[in-house]
């Protein structure tokens, strides 16, 4: 190092003046003397490697001056614009210390998002279908609750009409908790239920009905045996089948007038919950063809809210009387003046019809009236008549059982159950005798003529032509589907 610094001396005193000579002397000492302090790259390797927490300590420390001498450094425009990028583009000796450093001590911002808010929790039912012969009781004892349980609850309902009565096929489900009944909950059917929850020493009752989504569905058929048979064989719903047999019932016999080849389109409701059909509604439109008649019935709602079926004119389809008294019935005997009585074997005058029918089929009452008489009349047997007005009477004799409660004086509604076919009194076999006076004499049911219920209202006149215009063009459109699709 000495040599080094002579040589420089040397240089400059061959080139400079005196006054000069003694300057660069001086600076050469003082520059020589700060090389001899900074340690050698040799050096410096050698005590790193012998100890290196103090180099460590001399590094934070070099760190730590940086930071201070940005902190104190005048904010000038370029430092108070630039951005880690701008540090990152413009090299600097301390840029990657400070980055990480600061990737080291500033903490993360906390999350935004709202802690999840933890689910309900699930409430354990448990469901018991009624069977036949169930009650409270029962069901109660069956889901483990006792007598008391029967008390509270039925105290609870005894103003109401819940759970008064239970049929089969319906549920019962109860949310017990430690032992006690919380809620109980009565499934009437898919639209409807009743729902039990405990307040206090007692049960608030809430009723829950749904209102079904209403489709319309199309049927048509041909008859080949029975309407019964084809009618399901087309797709229709039993409870469909009767309804069609009700409406038409005036003007079709359907254990006489109907013949193979006759016809029918029907337009009916089906309901549907959560996109499940559930059942079936009314009927909307039909048309049945029986020996190249045609006779269609159209349901209207008028601005009351009364529901009837018309015919398309606007008469209506329900009769004063019902033209046979039972479904899918065969006659058996007509009426017949000069009959030969089967078990008298002698010419006696059969006055009325007699439909053959299983024991136990349902009758019912050919129009509205009242029970003039119900009881045991000789070789008639088990007997019901019914008066209708001042002057047209109607018997139904040979049943098996009457109709629970009723008797004289009970009033009756058209199509109403009355009893039930069977054999009693001087008979061969089961069926229904059925008669129809008028003034005391008496008529052919099969034939008499039968006048028909109000037809339309006048003011009713206007809406009831549209409704109907839509329906037959809903059955003509559904049609030529039909036609269409065969094709």
């Amino acid at each position: 190092m000495g040599s080094i610094v002579l040589n420089i001396i040397k240089v400059i005193g061959n080139r400079l003046p005196a006054v000069h000579l003694v300057a660069a002397s001086v600076c050469a000492v003082i520059i020589g003397f700060t090389l001899m302090l900074v340690p050698s790259e040799e050096v410096s390797a050698t005590r790193g490697d012998l100890s290196s927490s103090r180099s460590s300590s001399q590094e934070t420390l070099k760190l730590d001056l940086n930071l201070n001498k940005d902190a104190i450094a005048p904010a000038t425009p370029e430092r108070q614009n630039a951005t880690l990028t701008d540090r990152e583009e413009i090299p600097d000796k301390n840029t990657d210390q400070v980055v990480a450093t600061n990737a080291q001590t500033t903490p993360e911002p906390a999350s935004a998002e709202p802690a999840p808010v933890p689910a309900p929790k699930a409430e354990n039912w448990v469901d018991y279908k009624v069977t036949a012969g169930d009650n409270l009781s029962t069901l109660f004892k069956r889901a483990g609750l006792s007598a008391r349980d029967v008390f509270i609850v039925s105290e609870a309902t005894k103003n109401s009409d819940a759970l008064k009565r239970l049929y089969p096929g319906e549920s019962l489900s109860f949310l017990i908790q430690n032992g006690e009944l919380k809620k109980l909950k009565h499934l009437i059917n898919p639209l409807k239920q009743v729902l039990l929850e405990q307040d206090g020493d007692s049960y608030s009752i809430d009723t829950v009905e749904k209102k079904p989504d209403i489709e319309h569905r199309y049927a048509y058929g041909t008859i080949e045996s029975s309407l019964f048979l084809d009618g399901e064989k087309a797709g229709l719903p039993s409870n469909t089948i009767m309804e069609m047999a009700a409406l038409f019932g005036w003007d079709v016999d359907f254990a006489l007038d109907i013949r193979k080849g006759d016809s029918f389109r029907v337009i009916y409701e089906e309901k549907k919950l959560d996109g499940k059909v559930i059942g079936v509604g009314k009927i909307v439109a039909a048309e049945f063809t029986n020996q190249g008649d045609t006779f269609t019935s159209l349901r209207y709602t008028d601005s009351k809210g009364n529901t009837s079926y018309y015919t398309p004119k606007g008469e209506s389809m329900r009769k004063a009387f019902l033209r046979t008294p039972v479904d899918f019935a065969r006659i058996s005997s007509n009426f017949n003046m000069k009959r030969k009585h089967p078990v008298l074997n002698r010419i006696r005058a059969h006055k009325g019809v007699d439909y053959a029918a299983s024991i136990g089929t349902p009758i019912k009452a050919a129009g509205d009236g009242k029970i003039i008489f119900r009881g045991v009349k000789g070789g008639y047997g088990n007997v019901i008549i019914l008066q209708h007005g001042n002057n047209i009477n109607t018997l139904y004799a040979h049943m098996s059982r009457f109709k629970k409660g009723l008797s004289v004086g009970s009033r009756i509604k058209q199509g109403q159950l009355i009893g039930y076919v069977g054999k009693s009194g001087m008979v061969t076999g089961p069926h229904l005798h059925y008669e129809f006076q008028v003034n005391g004499v008496h008529k052919n049911p099969v034939t008499v003529k039968l006048p028909h219920a109000d037809p339309v209202p006048k003011s009713e006149r206007a809406s009831f032509m549209s409704t109907s215009q839509a329906l037959m063009a809903q059955l003509e459109t559904y049609s030529s589907t039909q036609v269409a699709s065969a094709e």
